[in-house]
C-alpha cells in the first residue's frame, strides 16, 4: 500500500495511508493485450474448403476406395489391381462420362512404406484425379 505525507501542523508530517487506486498500470497492460490479441487474432483463423453436396440430391453412389496394404498390394474396392493398372481399372470401375471429377478415397495399412503410398497418390494426380481423400482410422 501506498502512504502519503500529511502535514499535521506547521513543522510536523504524518503518514496517512492512500485508499486511491492507481489506475495506469492497469489500463496500459490492457491497450497492450488487446493489441496483441487484435494481431494474432487474424494469423490464427484458417479456412477450410469443404465439398457439401447440394441440398436436394439424392443417396450418393457408393465411394470408390483404393486400398494399400502392407506387403504392396493394391486393391480397388475387392478387385486387386497393379500400380501400372491403376488410372485404367479405376476408369473401368469409376465408369459414366468423367470418371476423373469423382471422389477417390485412399487407405493404406500402417506398415506400408511411405514412398510406396506417395507413389500411389502420385499415380492418381497424374491421371488426372483431383478429388482424392484420405482415410484415417483410430485404433
Amino acid at each position: 500500500m501506498a502512504g502519503r505525507l500529511v502535514q499535521a501542523g506547521s513543522t510536523r508530517f504524518r503518514l496517512n495511508q492512500n485508499s486511491e487506486i492507481n489506475v495506469t498500470p492497469f489500463v496500459n497492460v490492457m491497450m497492450v493485450l488487446l493489441i496483441v490479441f487484435m494481431v494474432a487474432l487474424p494469423v490464427a483463423t484458417t479456412s477450410l474448403k469443404l465439398d457439401l453436396p447440394p441440398a436436394g440430391t439424392s443417396a450418393a453412389a457408393q465411394p470408390t476406395y483404393i486400398s494399400l496394404q502392407r506387403d504392396g498390394a493394391l486393391y480397388i474396392g475387392e478387385s486387386r489391381t497393379s500400380i501400372a493398372a491403376l488410372p485404367a481399372d479405376l476408369r473401368r470401375i469409376i465408369g459414366g462420362s468423367n470418371p476423373t471429377a469423382e471422389r477417390v478415397y485412399v487407405r493404406a495399412d500402417r506398415g506400408v512404406r511411405y514412398g510406396a503410398f506417395m507413389e500411389v497418390v502420385s499415380r492418381l494426380h497424374s491421371s488426372g484425379y483431383r478429388a482424392v481423400g484420405l482415410i484415417n482410422e483410430q485404433i
